[in-house]
């Protein structure tokens, strides 16, 4: 009989194949001592498992740069090289082995939780989840310890896809699957930002995460349904539920297609509202995924990339050429970079990680450039100098205080000082804005639109800090709720005060790339739109079959409403 399992829907589509489990190694891994005198064959042992897994993702790694996989998977097994030579990991685990006389496999799964105990300290949602690539490289070297990689099956002949699951999968896997008939990833673990979600996305295949012990009560070659949209999960479909299925596959996929017509079409609504569709990327390396959707610019610039996962801050020169990169290859249109975004807990000069009661409330984002002026200081002068190029502007992220704003300001005009005294070109109009993100912020923005040129909304961590729930978290993940009539007010709120004076708003959280809100935001007055380059066309389509008239007073109904259910129905049925 056919039964349904619910999780959290990441990647949109449907995929109807066959299971495949993948082993869950970490979960094998026995403890047992080592003689003496066997102690170098073990830590050889040890070697040999590295330089394999190095091997594979140097492999990996030449997929990506010939153009055969996303570029953001590149980025995760860099990452994952990285940690493979990171002493914390490897020579930590070296050193446990000789100490404690251990196996290998024990001795890297011990330091791993050590590892992973570190980053679960992280307050940024997105950097936390990080810790999966630490998790994955043991994974990979405990396969190659225990003898037992892992293959995928061969190709079926019935037409039909393999269905991926697993505990949690790694970017490197998802390349490694690429001569495979993938139709589906489906995990236990992960959230919207796990890897699973964003390489799935990457690719445009279909997977639902979190649903816990799924591995369990599924059978290796079972007939299953992902449907990725409504994250639902059908195990044993009969024939009459995989033909509906099929026709909705086939009618997304028409869709899909018609979406790349749609590139060089101005966004504008039915009754002629021009609309900027902007994109989110972490560096250069984004852009051609940019120019491809032909965005209006870039609406989010997440430099912290340039200084996580080194030992060594980026200094001016460095971090100039990265933001001049950018902009160069943006004539004409707005790019907007954001200050760095990180934690004090991410120790990154190598100095030891502050210990905080609460890092989700502690020294993060704007709090921290400002308690490191110098630092500050040196990526407003590289900001500034990239200014000369184009249309650049600075956000400010997690700004809640009037001081903040004025320290922030000052520094800018410091730089500038420094720089017209060193005959530095840079754009003395520079616009400077702020992000809004906690509850604070949109409470109170006077004190933002007397000081500042333009607002973005960071949806992600106003819902997280107005709900008081983290969405990396899979206990609560669930009440992580978009449309919160809380979340809508300040959301709301923030477009309407910045249209009342003038002031350009933008969203730039995942709200902003996502269908089922494309309506809701353009009846609340949101004409800035920010996100994955990916998402661009699909909002686009939505923006073209709108009509403002008809939308804002719905909108403007569904803001006075206090019942959760009800205001998903009224927003779903904007979006019929």
């Amino acid at each position: 009989m056919p039964f349904t399992l619910h999780g959290l829907a990441v990647s949109q589509g449907i995929a109807i194949g066959h299971v495949h489990l993948i082993s869950h190694a970490l979960l094998e891994v026995n403890h047992y001592h080592v003689a003496p005198k066997y102690l170098e064959d073990e830590l050889d042992r040890l070697d040999e498992a590295v330089a394999t897994v190095q091997g594979e993702l140097i492999g990996l790694k030449a997929v990506t740069t010939s153009g055969q996989a996303h570029s953001e998977v590149g980025a995760f097994v860099d990452l994952q090289l990285m940690m493979l030579a990171d002493p914390m990991l490897i020579d930590a685990a070296r050193q446990l082995i000789t100490e404690r006389r251990c196996n290998a496999e024990w001795a890297l799964v011990q330091q791993m939780e050590h590892v992973v105990e570190q980053f679960r300290q992280i307050e940024d949602p997105y950097l936390r989840e990080r810790q999966a690539d630490v998790v994955q490289v043991v994974e990979r070297l405990v396969k190659v310890l225990l003898g037992h990689p892992g293959h995928l099956p061969p190709r079926r002949r019935d037409g039909l896809g393999t269905i991926v699951v697993a505990h949690d999968l790694s970017p490197a896997d998802t390349i490694g699957f690429r001569d495979h008939n993938i139709a589906g990833f489906v995990t236990d673990v992960g959230g919207p930002t796990s890897h699973t979600a964003i390489v799935a996305r990457s690719l445009k295949i279909p997977a639902v995460v979190g649903l816990h012990h799924v591995r369990d009560l599924l059978e290796e070659d079972e007939l299953i349904i992902v449907d990725g949209t409504r994250g639902v999960i059908i195990v044993a479909p009969d024939d009459e539920i995989v033909e509906e299925y099929r026709l909705r596959r086939s009618e997304l996929e028409i869709e899909r297609s018609k979406l790349n017509r749609l590139r060089d079409t101005r966004a504008a609504t039915l009754d002629g509202e021009e609309i900027n569709l902007l994109a989110n990327i972490e560096g250069p390396k984004d852009l051609p995924a940019v120019k491809s959707a032909n965005a209006d610019g870039i609406g989010l610039y997440r430099t912290e990339f340039l200084f996580i996962g080194r030992d060594t801050l980026p200094d001016e020169e460095e971090q100039y050429e990265a933001y001049r990169a950018v902009v160069k290859a943006m004539p004409g249109k707005s790019v907007t970079i954001r200050s760095f975004d990180v934690g004090a807990d991410k120790a990154l000069n190598g100095a030891q990680a502050r210990v905080e009661p609460n890092p989700a409330l502690g020294l993060r984002a704007v709090r921290y450039s400002l308690a490191e002026p110098k630092m500050f200081k040196t990526q407003l002068r590289a900001l500034l100098r990239a200014s000369a190029h184009g249309k650049l502007q600075v956000m400010v992220p997690m700004l809640a205080h009037a001081q903040e704003i004025d320290q922030c300001l000052a520094l800018v005009e410091k730089a500038k000082v420094e720089l017209r005294a060193e005959k530095l070109k840079f754009d003395e109009g520079i616009r400077i804005g702020g992000m809004i993100e906690v509850p604070a912020a949109a409470l109170s923005l006077g004190m933002f639109i007397r000081r500042l040129a333009f607002l973005s909304i960071g949806t992600n961590d106003l819902i997280q800090y107005t709900l008081a729930i983290d969405r990396s978290d899979e206990a609560v993940v669930h009440l992580y709720d978009p449309l919160h009539p809380a979340v809508l007010k300040l959301i709301a709120g923030t477009i309407a005060t910045g249209a009342r004076f003038g002031l350009p708003v933008s969203v730039c959280g995942e709200m902003a790339g996502d269908p089922l809100y494309t309506e809701l935001l353009l009846g609340m007055g949101l004409r800035n739109f920010s996100m994955h380059p990916g998402n661009i066309l699909e909002i686009k389509q939505q923006v073209l079959r709108a009509d403002l008239g008809d939308l804002a007073p719905k909108v403007q109904r569904i803001l006075k409403m206090d019942e959760p259910a009800r205001i998903r129905e009224a927003v779903e049925r904007l979006t019929a």
